[in-house]
């Protein structure tokens, strides 16, 4: 016969607001990541957050407003941090309510385990097994290493969590203080906005790179999506999946017979993945999905890892990129955007697997105050963020070519990428590399 929990999970069971009691002026507290943030604990809090003084708040990745950030609009008694920006993030750090931590983002874990204070972790998961574990479902990340990590662990269950199969998904009732029933809630679902003619463009010129067997990472946005589309349709067959984000174009990619993951090295014939963001319909196909298999994202995103597969390719959008090669995703000026994530590690990973290929894609221009603007640029602007460095470039895509720029010199380089630029940048983009001496006078 097996354990029952019964009595100890009604002993651990309490409202929001009880659970809320146990943040104190001066706590370091942690919502963790996408999905897996708490919401009726967030409400409880927001009830109290000014009778507190100083209360830190660990955030990822927000998927839905944080009501305890509104309750305190002037930051008086709340600071908010946040390792990767959503949208909902970036507002408030333009409000001023939310300030960025650096990282790779598979190093997450470790950071915890060495690094980090945490007074009180607030984790949504779904509801507890008849083994007592509260799975991390959609959220698996780095909620293992920060349940270690606590001083109090409270779980906040929802049974719209998908329960996932994999390795430090779930933290055990024996080490979790407090528990709220959420009993049925629903997900947070994300919506990539669907891809334009540059999208398509971009996107067919790297899935023509894309060969039977490959093992691929798909990102957030359009581009990465566009190439799964683009890919349903294909003849390419056998495809493997190990990525940090599960989205709705890899289940779909999935369902057209795509992906067996028949020539992987690691979680042969399953998808690895640390974290899920999509559809309700996505969140029903990882539940209790064999096919699909989830672990930390030191499991996922660590380029040792990643490269043990052969023919791995990343997808990965850029915000700009210079004339040397080196490459911003992050941040517009000293306007925080988003994070590094796991764009870094997975550009070395891919490199490093055998046959693998790492792209950086980015439509050639933007809009910006009625003008266009060239994305490609002689030199990275004034106070932005490097977050790929000009030796860990590889495939550099826009609707007007493809470069790889591994084993070009800085002129060649330079070269490559003005012929990637928009036509109507390409003289001014010369002109600049030679006043730079990116390009040789010899050769002019």
């Amino acid at each position: 016969m097996g354990i029952s929990f019964a009595g100890e999970l009604k002993r651990k069971t309490v409202t929001p607001e009880a659970a809320a009691a146990q943040v104190k002026s001066g706590d370091w507290i942690d919502y963790g990541f996408g999905v897996g943030q708490p919401d009726l604990f967030d409400r409880a809090l927001a009830e109290r957050i000014r009778r507190l003084e100083r209360v830190r708040l660990r955030a990822t990745l927000s998927m839905r407003p944080r009501a305890v950030v509104e309750a305190d609009p002037e930051a008086r008694h709340l600071e908010m941090y946040s390792w990767y920006f959503s949208g909902l993030e970036r507002a408030l750090h333009d409000r001023g309510l939310c300030q960025h931590i650096p990282m790779n983002f598979g190093e997450a874990p470790d950071y915890y385990r060495r690094f980090c204070d945490v007074d009180v972790a607030i984790l949504k998961t779904a509801p507890m097994d008849a083994h007592g574990f509260f799975n991390f479902g959609g959220a698996v990340t780095y909620h293992k290493a920060l349940t270690e990590k606590a001083r109090t662990v409270i779980v906040e269950t929802d049974e719209a969590m998908p329960y996932v199969f994999g390795v430090e998904n779930g933290v055990h009732l024996s080490a979790v203080d407090y528990v709220i029933d959420g009993g049925r809630g629903s997900m947070p679902e994300l919506k990539n906005a669907p891809a334009g003619a540059i999208e398509q463009k971009i996107a067919g010129l790297i899935a023509a790179e894309i060969e039977d067997g490959a093992c691929l990472q798909i990102g957030i946005g359009a581009m990465p999506n566009a190439v799964c589309e683009l890919l349903v349709d294909s003849p390419v067959r056998d495809l493997g999946v190990h990525t940090e984000m599960f989205v709705d174009s890899l289940m779909k990619l999935y369902e057209a017979g795509k992906i067996t993951g028949a020539h992987k090295t690691h979680d042969r014939f399953q998808m690895t993945y640390c974290f899920a963001a999509g559809s309700a319909r996505l969140y029903e196909f990882l539940d209790r999905n064999p096919a699909c298999f989830v672990g930390p994202v030191d499991y996922t995103n660590l380029p040792h890892r990643i490269m043990q597969n052969d023919r791995v390719v990343a997808i990965c959008n850029a915000a700009q990129i210079d004339l040397s090669g080196q490459a911003c995703a992050e941040s517009a000026g000293i306007r925080q955007i988003s994070g590094t994530g796991g764009q870094l590690q997975f550009m070395r990973g891919a490199y490093a697997s055998r046959g693998g290929k790492a792209f950086l894609c980015l439509s050639s221009t933007y809009e910006r105050n009625g003008r266009r603007e060239s994305r490609i640029v002689a030199r990275i602007a004034e106070c932005n963020i490097v977050t790929t460095p000009r030796t860990d470039v590889m495939y550099v895509v826009t609707e007007y070519g493809i470069a790889n720029l591994k084993g070009k010199s800085v002129p060649d380089r330079a070269r490559a990428l003005i012929n990637l630029a928009h036509p109507d940048f390409r003289e001014s983009l010369e002109r600049e590399a030679r006043e730079y001496r990116l390009l040789p006078r010899r050769f002019m």
